[in-house]
């Protein structure tokens, strides 16, 4: 088996996402058309982490989203369960969960989070969410290590709300896609699974209510690039 599948067994995806790992980010930046430079600022923008604070990026990949959390002096430590990308990750940034310079990269499951109860004012994960097994339980895994008054910021793919563009869009991503991933020189079998799970990913609406049902308060969410991706930010109770 070369990608994983809808039903987003673990294993099957960390090992996907370790394929795919050394050319990760500039497959990213080349099917985004540069897009996603944006959405990570906005994200930071959102999550506001400041001298002091403590951030966790989740499904942080290769640490290149977690890069833009540290630029106000907060602290951030990346996190992902695949092997491959953090592997990758360390080897950019040199750093790791002991050395207590750069950028922490741990090994963990959204599922099973390595992390004490209220540890992190802000934990965030960008067009990861999508590929955790069970969405309700790893988002009360979120809120379990947040702090109480501390906030949650979500980026994912989601519906476009332009409809006149709705269809360009759905014909790229199911069929341009894989091909353009190829062609830069990935795995695109698991530009296949991409597309695959962004199409069957619920909108903005539902997704607010599952963060809702998790345990988290004053859910709202902002679209980007024409709700191709969208930001849902959300606080645990004081």
């Amino acid at each position: 088996m070369t990608r994983a599948q809808l039903d987003k067994q673990p294993d099957e995806v960390a090992a996907m996402f370790d394929r795919t790992a050394r050319r990760y980010d500039l497959v990213n930046d080349v099917i985004s058309l540069g897009q996603v430079r944006l959405w990570r600022r906005a994200v930071a923008a959102a999550v506001d982490a400041g001298p002091g604070e403590v951030v966790l990026d989740l499904g942080a990949g290769t640490g290149t989203s977690t890069d833009t959390f540290t630029t106000l002096g907060a602290r951030a430590i990346a996190c992902d369960f695949s092997f491959g990308m953090l592997s990758t990750g360390v080897r950019r940034h040199g750093g790791n969960a002991l050395s207590g310079e750069g950028i922490p990269f741990i090994a963990g499951d959204a599922m099973r989070l390595p992390f004490a109860d209220d540890s992190f004012d802000a934990v965030t994960i960008s067009v990861a969410l999508r590929n955790v097994h069970d969405t309700e339980a790893g988002l009360r895994e979120m809120l379990r290590v947040t702090k109480p008054g501390g906030r949650l910021v979500v980026l994912e793919f989601s519906h476009v709300t332009v409809p006149a563009f709705d269809l360009v869009y759905r014909e790229y991503l199911m069929r341009m896609l894989p091909r353009m991933a190829k062609v830069v020189g990935s795995n695109d079998d698991s530009y296949e699974y991409l597309a695959e799970s962004i199409r069957a990913w619920p909108d903005q609406p539902t997704l607010a209510s599952t963060i809702q049902r998790a345990g988290w308060e004053r859910v709202a969410w902002r679209n980007l690039t024409m709700g191709i991706v969208a930001m849902h930010r959300a606080f645990k109770a004081a």
